[in-house]
């Protein structure tokens, strides 16, 4: 029987709760059906680990002052072979300013940005093009990247702007989303937004497959 592969996803305290254990349930229903291990703090190690899931949470500077002192070990994990996952607060420590430093490009906020809809920091349910096809996704103060040129956009906001990516990084990959595919019902409802039509979790099995790929 060939062993099931292992997530880890930063379950700490610059992460909200509900956002690691959205991105624990996607990881384990995907196609990978991966164990999940929940990390309580920063993480000192990543060997053995198929895949590292930096989920949902706060603010950037508050998390990054938590978890700064990990960024060697994210970052030696990813360049050598691993895979990293990022939801929103994830995608913003994909970058470098500040952050982990796994994306050639800059990593900025989609709220308020040329074009946008939006123009605060409020919950609410976006549309997005993903893989060609318009979804609604629900967003939250969501990020937005710069495509480089090894860069593959998955997913982009209605102004165009690329709101999920997958790139290399080293001899890793690394995957990245400003809107949340990983959202439960709950979100909606503790939000006061009506469900989605159609569920997102397609979605974010498809940014894992797109990083787990060779």
């Amino acid at each position: 029987m060939t062993a099931r592969p292992v997530a880890v996803v930063y379950r700490g305290r610059a992460s909200l709760p509900g956002c690691p254990e959205a991105a624990a349930d996607v990881l384990a229903s995907s196609p990978y059906g991966f164990r999940v291990a929940f990390a309580r703090r920063r993480p000192a190690s990543l060997d053995g680990v198929a895949l590292y899931c930096q989920p949902g949470g706060g603010e950037l500077l508050p998390a990054w002052r938590r978890l700064r002192r990990s960024s060697g070990v994210i970052g030696d994990y990813v360049r050598s072979g691993g895979r990293y996952l990022g939801f929103c607060l994830g995608g913003y420590l994909a970058g470098d300013d500040p952050g982990f430093g796994l994306l050639e490009g800059a990593v900025d906020t989609y709220v308020g940005s040329r074009g946008s809809e939006v123009a605060d920091e409020t919950a609410r349910i976006i549309d997005v093009t993903w893989a060609g096809e318009r979804r609604a996704v629900y967003f939250q103060d969501g990020c937005t990247f710069t495509a480089g040129p090894a860069t593959e956009v998955v997913a982009r906001y209605a102004n165009g702007l690329p709101a999920a990516v997958v790139a290399a990084c080293g001899s890793g990959r690394v995957a990245v989303t400003g809107p949340h595919p990983e959202a439960t019902d709950d979100w909606f409802v503790d939000d006061g937004l009506p469900p989605v039509t159609r569920r997102t979790t397609d979605l974010a099995h498809d940014l894992i497959r797109r990083l787990m790929e060779p």
